[in-house]
């Protein structure tokens, strides 16, 4: 299998700039792109009736006006949801973005995105990957593309499904378990993406030895995570891509 070639960036803005504009929005994608932000890490999930769409969490209580959960959901019913007035009042109306949208904004900003298939509890991995991944392929160069998620039934069937294209995988790890280097062999994974906080140096070295790119999220004080840069990390995941910036240029 070979992997596409992609130029790791040093900062990729968590799900979108989400300390300047609502989470996972196509205006926080803005915001990151003016921030000068060349990447950003996503959520896809489906809806109820199979959309897939970009979005967090189970339900929807916490990034708009309204409640129920995603599964329960039809894309007519999202697109009534204000999911920006949360954040504030100069996103009001701004709405719950499908796939598609996402990956037309990605497109003509030419930007890069980490999409994390994210399956929360009692979903189908399967019938979510089925969905998505081949939009992504298709939209997508595979240089502009990581697919990351926790789930490894979701990972494996990534690969599977993407047949010879070439596609960088991702695994997701809170705290990285003794057995990730044959949960990543199994994948043939592209990069790890473990919590910042929780990952030791030994780790990092054993990863790299291994030709893995390693992503840490989600790290927004640049200087609590400076050291870590000598450790061979490859790129943070970050709600400051901005703050990031002005420390890196600085030092």
């Amino acid at each position: 299998m070979t992997h596409p070639v992609i130029q790791v960036p040093s900062l990729i803005a968590h799900r979108g700039y989400s300390a300047a504009a609502p989470e996972n929005t196509l205006a926080a994608v803005r915001a990151a792109h003016q921030a000068g932000a060349t990447w950003v890490e996503l959520d896809v999930q489906l809806l109820g009736d199979g959309t897939p769409v970009i979005w967090h969490d189970a339900d929807v209580s916490r990034c708009s006006n309204g409640r129920g959960s995603l599964a329960s959901m039809s894309w007519t019913t999202a697109q009534t949801l204000d999911a920006g007035s949360w954040f504030g009042d100069r996103f009001a109306g701004e709405k719950m973005p499908s796939l598609g949208e996402m990956l037309a904004l990605l497109n003509e900003l030419e930007m890069g995105v980490n999409m994390e298939i994210k399956v929360n509890k009692g979903r189908d991995p399967i019938a979510l990957v089925e969905r998505a991944l081949p939009e992504m392929l298709d939209t997508l160069p595979p240089e502009r593309l990581i697919i990351s998620s926790f789930n490894t039934e979701a990972l494996t069937h990534c690969r599977q499904l993407a047949g010879k294209k070439r596609l960088a995988l991702g695994v997701l790890y809170n705290g990285v378990p003794k057995t990730w280097r044959a949960q990543c062999e199994a994948i043939d994974a592209f990069s790890v993406h473990p919590s910042w906080s929780r990952l030791k140096r030994a780790q990092v070295e054993a990863m790299q030895q291994d030709g893995y790119q390693i992503l840490c999220y989600t790290a927004n004080d640049p200087s609590a995570f400076h050291s870590r840069w000598a450790w061979g990390i490859a790129g943070v995941i970050t709600d400051e891509p901005a703050a990031f910036k002005r420390f890196l240029d600085s030092h």
